[in-house]
């Protein structure tokens, strides 16, 4: 019996002990949670934010310039096809016609845009359950679209008025512009601006991010550069063709000057409609759709590469210091 008795105890005391090492370990685990929890807390406070906010300006502006470059003469095509009245020629010189001064609008635009929708976004998404994120998206779209508006219109007005020929320098025609048709002359169109860009920013970054956490989802891994680029061109595409309409109509209010040859959107489309019929609310699609496409393409891969290279170049100092 003494050597059972023995075996019971020791069995019984080989219990307690794991017993007890496994409530540490169980403490240690919840210390370790609430003490991460608690950081992480700490850094989502201004400075995360205005992390989020200066790479965001630092990776729209980056993608803006890149995409506005390689892709202007098939805007400039496109204008034209969309401001020509009945069945008007186009004329194919001057495609890189008032970029200079269309780079000075685009940067800043850009990284306004991208520098409000990321911690606009990354706020909404807290904010919102899961399910839901496509609201986020949504919403963050618009707010940055409205945001980047201010600078989008009077850089979007000089630029067409180039690309129709009315002016040949940036500097001459915000002057023109400005004395003719006073400072509004700059937001010539604003209305129908915002109609097709708030809903243009909106969907397009909700359909690229909604795309990309689904891919994330399935393949359980980081997307790379390409597939955001892939998803990019998909998303810009679509969204583009979608809104070719509301595009035509912008187009054709921005560039119609002092002449006041409609009154406003709904005069613009009956206009069109009974003059050119309905076929003429989506003249220049393939170009906008090829131009908005590959524009996608670029503009979401230079921006989520730079991103990385921004997240990665912060992380080093904070992998050196440990090291120290």
């Amino acid at each position: 019996m003494g050597p059972f008795t023995l075996a019971v105890d020791t069995k019984s005391s080989s219990l307690v002990s794991s017993d007890v090492s496994n409530r540490k370990i169980k403490n240690l685990q919840l210390q370790t949670k609430k003490c991460f929890a608690s950081v992480s807390m700490e850094e989502e406070k201004p400075f995360d934010f205005l992390r989020i906010l200066f790479e965001g300006i630092i990776a729209g502006g980056t993608a803006g310039v890149v995409v506005e470059t390689a892709l202007y003469p098939i805007d400039t095509i496109k204008t034209r096809l969309q401001a020509a009245r009945g069945g008007g020629k186009i004329v194919l010189k001057g495609l890189y016609s008032g970029l200079a001064g269309n780079l000075a609008g685009v940067l800043p635009a850009s990284a306004l845009f991208v520098g409000v929708y990321e911690p606009t976004k990354q706020k909404l998404l807290k904010l919102f359950p899961e399910n839901l994120s496509a609201v986020a998206h949504l919403t963050a779209g618009a707010i940055g679209g409205i945001a980047a508006s201010l600078i989008r219109v009077p850089t979007e007005v000089v630029k067409q008025r180039m690309q129709t020929g009315q002016f040949t320098s940036a500097s001459n025609a915000v002057h023109v512009i400005a004395s003719k048709e006073g400072f509004k002359g700059l937001y010539a169109g604003y209305g129908s601006f915002l109609l097709r860009d708030l809903p243009f920013d909106a969907i397009q970054f909700c359909i690229y991010e909604q795309i990309r956490i689904g891919y994330k989802a399935a393949a359980r891994r980081d997307l790379n550069d390409p597939e955001n680029a892939i998803i990019g061109a998909f998303a810009g595409a679509l969204t583009g063709a979608i809104t070719t309409p509301l595009d035509v109509i912008k187009t054709r209010l921005m560039v119609q000057g002092s002449a006041n040859q409609y009154k406003g959107i709904f005069d613009c489309v009956q206009t069109i409609i009974r003059e050119e019929g309905p076929s003429a609310l989506l003249k220049g699609i393939q170009p906008r759709v090829l131009w908005i496409g590959i524009g996608g393409s670029i503009f979401f891969g230079v921006l989520e590469s730079t991103k990385r290279l921004l997240a990665e170049r912060r992380s080093k100092p904070t992998q050196q210091s440990k090291h120290d």
